[in-house]
């Protein structure tokens, strides 16, 4: 990591002041949320000590909006739900559908920082995804609302726009990608180990992935 990451507000002997609560906010399609996904949540979680990790799901996700068919918002929130439902300090997060539309990082942040206005707040981006973070919608909130996360791979570091302050944290490199993986659907390849078995259930009973008739 390239800068400390702990709060200053941290209780003391006779301070009465707590610790701000941190909370991570790791967005994305999730259409499937897969074991990558899941790696990645409690590695950073763990690394930046966070009280609560966030897997958000876009409403509509305005970058990849018009390029394939996305599964319906409900559907993939309730595969997060089922891909975390074991796994402590992980949440699924429904605000960005609740607010509606597009779906834009600053305005998430907005929303939980009026719900939760003493908590630190940390928005989690791949690394390829940082690269591109000047392009997103009024970035420039989100830097200010949040400490922004980068998640490297061994042996993978891109260069990063210098005008935004990052902290790099590194998770296992895991080849596993939503992409792949509803074209595992389609025509027939092993699934194993790649989703959960709890997701992979709701995917099967709901046929989120069949080939239209």
């Amino acid at each position: 990591m390239s800068r400390p990451v702990h709060s200053d507000a941290v209780s003391l002997p006779g301070d009465p002041s707590p610790r701000r609560r941190r909370i991570g906010l790791f967005g994305g399609t999730f259409d499937p949320p897969h074991v990558g996904h899941l790696v990645t949540a409690v590695n950073v979680r763990h690394s930046l000590e966070l009280d609560a990790l966030i897997m958000m799901v876009n409403n509509v996700p305005w970058q990849k909006e018009g390029d394939r068919p996305i599964t319906p918002a409900l559907d993939r929130l309730t595969m997060v739900e089922a891909a975390i439902r074991d796994i402590p300090g992980l949440e699924a997060g429904r605000l960005e559908i609740d607010l509606g539309g597009p779906s834009y990082t600053a305005d998430t942040l907005a929303a939980l920082q009026a719900g939760q206005p003493d908590a630190e707040l940390f928005t989690i981006v791949g690394d390829d995804a940082a690269a591109g973070m000047m392009t997103w919608e009024r970035w420039q909130e989100v830097v200010e609302r949040s400490t922004v996360v980068v998640v490297d791979r061994p042996g993978v570091h891109f260069v990063l726009p210098t005008e935004i302050p990052w902290v790099r944290v590194e998770v296992p490199r895991l080849e596993v990608s939503s992409t792949d993986l509803r074209a595992r659907f389609v025509d027939g390849r092993p699934l194993d180990y790649l989703l959960t078995d709890h997701v992979l259930d709701i995917i099967e009973r709901n046929q989120l992935y069949a080939v239209p008739a």
